[in-house]
């Protein structure tokens, strides 16, 4: 360097040139040759050069353990959405016993698989499939009635009960509204096995059920519905079932009197096979009107059903002749007032009106549409001929219905 410069400031000598040529100073240092000098710098610049590097193998690292976390994550959720796809995460068996208590309701016809499903969905077993092979190995048939389940059954366990000869079995039967003894009795018979003839004996002593001393028989009181009733279960013990459903039908309609729930029973039978599908509270309210003195019916309930209960038939078609005749003591054409007891059983719907018809001043209804019901009612004679005639024009174009 120049004279009187100063190699820098902070560890580095500051040297003067004094009189004489001597050095002075206040800090005397040696002088690095030029090899020292040279070393040093190479050395700070190896150290410089060292830094990059190390963070370059830190940045390789980082961005690898990223992608491996990245990886292992996607896989993570790759299965989780595939698993339900791909049926992986389906159980197929509970281990069983299973608890608490579910019961299944085996419908006339059902198959095996229809009342898996329903199984399914109430919690007795895991798997369709896996049951139906259960129940296959059973070699057993499927029988109409109620069976109890616990929650969660192992399949095998399940086919088992449904697969057993007693106790989930039961007397299943279905009356519908409308059916005559004779069916209702017949229908009682097929499903419980019971002798059609202590089934006849049964029906002509209707006293031992509680009925008025009017009713010759139970027609009118084997209520329609769906029965359930425990194999084993007796004839009487049936028929009391399907009496007492009647019976407290009416006391609910409020029709305590034996005596008034017999003529109830009668009035609601005729609506139920007069009405079809037509208002029958308005039909109830015409049958009542009939019994009253009027000049129209005088006191003729005329009805084409109770006619028809007399000669033991089903048609809808009758003969002028059959209308005329006295002897039938169900032929309302010719005798006033009610016929001598029901003509069928009716249904809730009607049991209902004929407790409370609706008030109107109708003497005459006629179903013009026998497909859809259709009622008309009319207060005079000759506006139900015009009704009549619209009935007539429907069975021309509905050849074979109205038979």
């Amino acid at each position: 360097p120049a004279l009187g410069e100063g190699f820098g400031h902070e560890g580095t000598a500051h040297v003067g040139i004094g009189p004489g040529g001597t050095a002075q100073g206040g800090i005397e240092h040696a002088m690095p040759d030029d090899s020292t000098v040279h070393e040093a710098v190479f050395a700070s610049a190896e150290v410089v050069k060292a830094k990059p590097k190390w963070s370059r193998q830190f940045k390789a690292l980082l961005a690898m353990g990223i992608a491996l976390v990245l990886i292992v994550g996607a896989s993570f959720v790759g299965a989780a959405v595939l698993r339900p796809i791909l049926g992986m995460d389906k159980v197929t068996d509970y281990p069983g016993p299973g608890s608490g208590q579910v019961v299944v309701t085996v419908q006339p016809g059902s198959g095996p698989r229809a009342v898996a499903q329903d199984m399914q969905q109430q919690g007795v077993i895991a798997d369709v499939d896996t049951f139906l092979k259960a129940f296959a190995s059973t070699n057993s048939s499927l029988h109409p009635g109620d069976f109890t389940f616990k929650k969660q059954m192992k399949a095998s366990d399940a086919a088992a009960i449904l697969a057993q000869d007693s106790g989930g079995k039961v007397i299943y039967f279905a009356l519908s509204a409308g059916m005559r003894i004779g069916d209702s009795l017949d229908a009682i018979a097929k499903a419980s096995g019971a002798n059609r003839k202590d089934l006849d004996a049964l029906n002509t002593q209707p006293g031992q059920f509680g009925l008025p001393a009017n009713a010759k028989n139970l027609e009118g009181y084997l209520a329609p519905g769906e029965y359930k009733l425990p194999v084993g279960t007796s004839p009487k013990d049936i028929l009391a079932k399907l009496v007492t459903t009647t019976t407290d039908e009416l006391k609910k309609d409020g029709i305590t009197d034996p005596a008034k729930q017999y003529e109830v029973l009668t009035i609601a039978s005729i609506v139920q096979a007069e009405g079809g599908q037509a208002d029958y509270g308005n039909v109830a309210g015409a049958v009542y009107n009939r019994l009253k003195p009027n000049d129209q019916t005088n006191g003729l309930i005329q009805s084409d059903a109770t006619v028809t209960y007399g000669l033991g038939t089903k048609t809808v078609q009758l003969t002028d002749a059959q209308k005329q005749d006295g002897s039938n003591p169900y032929n309302t054409y010719v005798h006033t007032g009610l016929p001598p007891g029901p003509i069928g059983s009716p249904g809730t719907k009607a049991v209902a009106a004929a407790a409370h018809p609706t008030q109107n001043d109708y003497l005459f209804w006629v179903t013009v549409n026998l497909d859809t019901g259709e009622t008309k009612f009319a207060k005079t004679y000759a506006e139900h001929q015009g009704y009549v005639a619209q009935y007539q024009q429907w069975c021309t174009s509905n050849a074979g219905k109205c038979q």
